[in-house]
């Protein structure tokens, strides 16, 4: 059974439950006590040592009751009883199965013994036999494997081929030509075998591949262009950039932050230990200095980028808890800071309240530009990473790209993130190329691959 857990763990993985390698041994520990025998104990034991929270317990307990049912072989009887349906309502059907024709052998129950396993197993009704069967034709066929629903024939094929369809083709030709009702019985069973054979692999589809098409589903959404998502797509990407703002705060944040201990300092360690003849207990390290981070991010959420300003402060709401300083901005026709905001709301309340003050106006960044310059300037400092998100479209304003200069020349590097494509720049009221020279760094930022990787390299260089 511990193959049978392993592949429980991978269907629990794509149900959006997360086991990692630790979970799933303290699990298999647990399961050795309990044993397999009770199912309801077993399901308990499960949800208790891998779920976390009340929607993966819930996630758990569907994907067990899903991964733990198999399909049951179908008997003649009941393959007979779906032909009757077919034929009242009008389809053709064989003569029902189970019924011999007269003067001819091959009772209900009764095979030829000359005929294959598979084939005396299904005349039998041998439901456990039958089960065996397809237990062992889906290993051998690794149906496991399965990761797109454009396999399913492939992985039919596998099966019916592993539990021995070509033997069984054989047998039903032979019953043809000497007892054509045990044929029939024959047929319908295989019918039914089919059948289970379908159902089986529908269930591991629904099993394993659910972690492949939503990896599919999430990479398509990760490099589509932000600004032209439709409605549904709109709430997928909030989820997306979730799940990136998380990724952010497990690798950068402040509390897993260890400061590099640089190399051993061999002079001090040995006078740190002459009490002990030298012996190493203590050592000393030569660390490096690394100044404290500071960024300063300005973002547009003007009208022009209403589709994307949502994205864009998730992710600057996760900079907050990552990076000690941080000093967020928002603007369309004026600018504020936001950051008291952002670091005191959740980030749905967060977005609402800055959009209520400051968003879906018309963009003039010469103008907000002056607002920063008049009262934040001081804030810009040799030690600062000014961060600008926004198109650079200022309805023929004033750009007022001498306060730009002035920024670029008293902090440490100014980063732009544009969400359009760059084909846009430049045309229209579009300023970014009277901007670009002031900038240390220009990057598109269409799709949320893009801006996932240009906030990663910023938050890293500060690691």
């Amino acid at each position: 059974m511990r193959e049978e857990l392993h592949r429980f763990f991978r269907a629990a993985r794509g149900a959006g439950v997360r086991v990692s390698p630790a979970e799933s041994i303290d699990a298999m520990r647990a399961v050795s006590e309990v044993g397999f025998a009770d199912r309801g104990l077993l399901r308990d034991t499960l949800l208790v040592t891998l779920a976390k929270t009340q929607d993966e317990k819930q996630a758990l307990a569907q994907c067990f009751d899903l991964f733990f049912s198999r399909p049951e072989p179908k008997t003649n009887t009941e393959a007979a009883d779906e032909a009757d349906q077919q034929a009242d309502s009008g389809s053709p059907s064989l003569q029902p199965s189970g019924s011999s024709a007269p003067g001819q052998g091959g009772g209900e129950g009764s095979a030829p013994p000359e005929l294959g396993e598979l084939a005396q197993m299904l005349l039998a009704q041998d439901r456990s036999a039958v089960a065996a069967a397809l237990a062992g034709a889906a290993n051998e066929a690794s149906l496991s494997n399965i990761r797109f629903f454009t396999q399913r024939g492939l992985f039919q094929s596998r099966m019916m081929e592993a539990i021995g369809i070509g033997q069984l083709r054989d047998d039903l030709d032979r019953l043809k030509a000497d007892d054509p009702a045990q044929a029939e019985r024959l047929a319908a069973a295989l019918d039914g075998l089919r059948d289970s054979v379908r159902e089986m692999v529908a269930q591991a589809l629904l099993l394993y591949g659910r972690e492949e098409a939503e990896n599919l589903r999430q990479e398509v959404l990760r490099n589509a262009p932000m600004m032209r998502l439709d409605r549904r797509q709109v709430e997928q990407m909030k989820e997306l950039i979730r799940a990136i703002a998380r990724r952010l705060r497990e690798r950068y944040s402040k509390p897993r932050k260890r400061q590099r201990r640089g190399h051993l300092d061999v002079r001090r360690t040995i006078r740190r230990n002459a009490a002990w003849g030298n012996i190493p207990f203590l050592t000393a390290w030569k660390r490096r200095h690394r100044d404290r981070p500071q960024i300063v991010a300005l973002c547009d959420v003007s009208g022009s980028v209403a589709q994307v300003s949502d994205f864009f402060l998730l992710l600057i709401h996760s900079l907050h808890e990552v990076v000690d300083d941080v000093r967020s901005f928002a603007f369309s026709g004026h600018l504020i800071e936001v950051s008291d905001i952002l670091a005191k709301q959740e980030p749905e309340a967060a977005m609402r309240e800055i959009m209520s003050k400051v968003g879906f106006g018309s963009s003039d960044y010469g103008a907000s530009l002056a607002d920063f310059e008049k009262r934040w300037l001081r804030s810009v400092t040799p030690k600062t990473t000014v961060i600008v998100l926004g198109d650079a479209r200022s309805n023929n304003l004033d750009p007022r790209t001498d306060i730009l200069r002035t920024i670029s020349e008293r902090a440490k590097r100014v980063v732009w993130l544009n969400p359009e494509g760059r084909m846009g720049w430049g045309w229209g009221d579009s300023e970014m190329f009277r901007y670009a020279p002031f900038c240390n760094l220009v990057r598109q930022c269409s799709s949320a691959k893009q801006l996932e990787r240009a906030v990663s390299d910023i938050v890293a260089a500060y690691q």
